[in-house]
């Protein structure tokens, strides 16, 4: 046997391994991901489909060679071997969904009912959910003050960044893209500095940086109009929006660069908060010390904490992914 076969079983194996058990044993189902940390998430996402008559294994793609990754999840469905009822692959969703097909990779995916994608860029996307950002921060400061509008902030983010993100892909889908790359983006889409108490500079630096690249980009495409508008019609009808563009952007930039300062810096207030209630409580010194180690040692890691984080299952986004997973169900 072939080391590919040994790492890359397809489905009719699968398929003959659940046909050999008993009648009553639950069926198999293996769903294929890209990393670690995608293991608990697909995880949450399939758990609800688990019944008496069927169960998932979230395995990543290979044992034998430690290969991790989009590409190696779809590396035999792109060769031709194909998924089947009892082997799926749960990917990101990356710039694939929004190109909707101009790549092989992009046709793929949204064509076959047994990959099933974030309709997000990643997986971070989900866990940076900003109406969930405020839970985390409770995880992660044991303090449930709310000192900062997680939500509002992420709508005027993604309100100014929205514009931009229309132009990035459009040139994705028209083969433009060395002009205006992911990563030329990430740089405009990093906040820089950020203050708790006065978030809104933040903002005008995102705002500024976008309307000097959007210049640019006129510039150099001075006909494009007619196609920037139809991309802007097109995204909104895939579910895009201009309060929620920052589920779209590049994941772990998301995660690392923008979301993960944002919460340092409220979850140090919040400490710095709990910690001066301890300091000034009306107790003796030895009570004080006893209580103040009791909480720094209940303290979390911010970042544990966000991958940790489940807020996400009350997004539409999330909805449509366990949508097709039902319908997927359904037909089988």
């Amino acid at each position: 046997m072939g080391n590919r076969l040994k790492d890359n079983l397809n489905s009719q194996y699968f398929e003959a391994a659940n046909s050999l058990t008993s009648k009553k044993a639950r069926r198999r189902i293996v769903a294929y991901v890209e990393s670690y940390d995608d293991i608990y998430f697909w995880r949450t996402v399939l758990s609800e489909f688990e019944n008496d008559k069927r169960f998932f294994e979230v395995m990543l793609p290979s044992k034998g060679n430690l290969t991790r990754g989009k590409k190696s999840v779809l590396m035999n469905f792109l060769e031709g071997e194909p998924l089947g009822r009892d082997m799926i692959a749960c990917v990101d969703a990356d710039y694939d969904y929004l190109i909707q097909g101009r790549t092989r990779q992009s046709q793929k995916i949204l064509a076959s009912p047994y990959v099933f994608h974030t309709y997000v860029y990643a997986i971070e996307n989900f866990q940076c959910y900003a109406p969930s950002l405020h839970n985390v921060c409770v995880s992660v400061a044991l303090n449930d003050h709310r000192i900062f509008d997680f939500h509002e902030y992420f709508r005027q983010f993604s309100e100014v960044l929205f514009p931009l993100f229309v132009w990035s892909i459009m040139l994705y889908r028209n083969g433009n893209y060395p002009k205006f790359s992911i990563t030329d983006l990430n740089r405009i889409a990093d906040p820089g500095g950020f203050n708790v108490q006065n978030p809104e500079p933040s903002i005008a630096n995102v705002k500024r940086k976008v309307r000097t690249k959007i210049n640019d980009l006129q510039r150099q495409f001075p006909d494009a109009k007619d196609e920037y508008l139809f991309t802007k019609e097109d995204l909104k009808s895939l579910g895009v929006t201009p309060q929620t563009t920052y589920l779209y952007i590049q994941g772990h930039h998301l995660f690392d660069t923008v979301v993960s300062p944002i919460l340092s810096k409220v979850c140090n207030l919040l400490r710095q908060e709990r910690q001066n209630e301890i300091y000034h409580a009306s107790a003796h010194k030895t009570q004080k010390r006893n209580e103040m180690s009791c909480y720094e040692n209940s303290l979390q890691d911010i970042k544990v904490m966000l991958k940790k984080n489940t807020g996400y299952m009350s997004s539409e986004q999330f909805r449509q992914v366990q949508e097709d997973i039902r319908n997927y169900l359904d037909k089988e």
